[in-house]
């Protein structure tokens, strides 16, 4: 049962005290009755006051600016690439803050490989140009492909629309209370009607669609609309129907090493070690940054883009954005901070 649906079952049994109670208990989140959610307040999501413990005292753990300042070269590299010759390789570009060298993810061909990462005689500094670059010879796809869910919508469940599957990611709302649900804007077309994963129920329509192979910069999100959004979290396995409230959102710590994510296709998965919030991912659908950069644990596979990545604590969840790419070692997320600048909109708590 979703933790925050037993004070609206209470209310609504007092309410209804002659009518036969639905089997919520024991059921998953398909199962439940629609008069177990009720439409939630518009409350306002605050600024993030306090992150999840240690998340903060995590960002001692940065590159130094030798080695950021060799990121931003090779990814301009990338990008300029990318660009010219089009998006039949892929690249992630990060720095690792325990090791000091910049880590690419690429399978595009070493002579490729090497004009891109050489930094020695180019126009960085002697310091940026002595710092190592290390490759990981992996493809690095947008995470295409918890299944079902009523309304108001949760973060972290099953989406599908045009033969594609995706996950929801957080809701977010403007000034004036109205909300919207965020996913990656690789997942649908605008104008889009998405339903559950299972088809049972019409979670939105797309809008606001921004995508870097679109013309609309180094981001990939989209906003679903129309319907009720909820400010939780789906969490446990892949047909879970428990959850926890947002309680905040903000940007992300380098170092941190127990950030989740949550989808339809893994569930929810800790573990994961921010390793930079200025990374580039350059896919298929072009180039995104900045992005964070995570590895550890098990990272995010097909049908979970879009999908929530958070810290938690006691109190629920801490939004720090969704995830768009990965590989097997590593996974790429839009930030949080990147939606509510240019939207000047804010996390949904719960």
């Amino acid at each position: 049962m979703h933790i925050s649906r037993k004070r609206a079952l209470a209310a609504w049994a007092a309410a209804a005290a002659a009518v036969t109670a639905v089997g919520v208990g024991a059921g998953q989140a398909q199962a439940a009755s629609p008069t177990t959610k009720v439409k939630p307040k518009a409350t306002h999501g605050p600024a993030d006051p306090g992150p999840a413990a240690g998340e903060r005292s995590a960002a001692k753990r940065v590159a130094s600016p030798a080695a950021q300042a060799a990121e931003k070269a090779v990814e301009a590299r990338i990008r300029s690439y990318v660009a010219a010759h089009g998006t039949a390789y892929t690249f992630g570009t990060y720095t690792d803050p325990s090791t000091g060298s910049v880590v690419v993810d690429t399978n595009a061909p070493a002579s490729v490989v090497a004009s891109l990462t050489s930094l020695k005689g180019s126009k960085a500094s002697k310091a940026a140009s002595a710092v190592a670059v290390h490759v990981n010879r992996e493809a690095t796809k947008d995470a295409y492909s918890r299944r079902d869910d009523i309304p108001a919508f949760y973060g972290g469940g099953g989406l599908y629309a045009s033969g594609f599957l995706c996950s929801t990611g957080y809701s977010v709302q403007s000034s004036t209370g109205a909300r919207w649900m965020v996913t990656a804007g690789h997942c649908f077309a605008n104008g889009t009607t998405v339903s559950t994963e299972s088809g049972a129920r019409t979670e939105g329509v797309v809008t606001g669609r921004a995508l870097a192979s679109l013309g609309n910069g180094p981001i990939d999100v989209e906003f679903l609309a129309g319907q009720s959004y909820w400010g939780r979290i789906f969490t446990g396995g892949v047909t879970s129907s428990t959850s926890i409230p947002v309680v905040g959102a903000g940007t992300a710590y380098v170092g941190y090493t127990d950030y989740c994510h949550s989808g339809r296709t893994t569930g929810e998965q800790c573990g994961h070690t921010a390793n930079s919030i200025t990374a580039q991912v350059c896919t298929e659908t072009g180039c995104k940054s900045p992005v964070i950069a995570y590895t550890g644990g098990v990272v995010q596979q097909g049908g979970d883009s879009g999908g929530t990545f958070y810290a938690k604590d006691s109190r629920g969840a801490w939004i720090r954005g969704h995830v768009i790419a990965g590989n097997s070692t590593t996974g790429y997320v839009e930030p949080y901070t990147q939606i509510t600048a240019r939207w000047a909109v804010t996390a949904s708590t719960g």
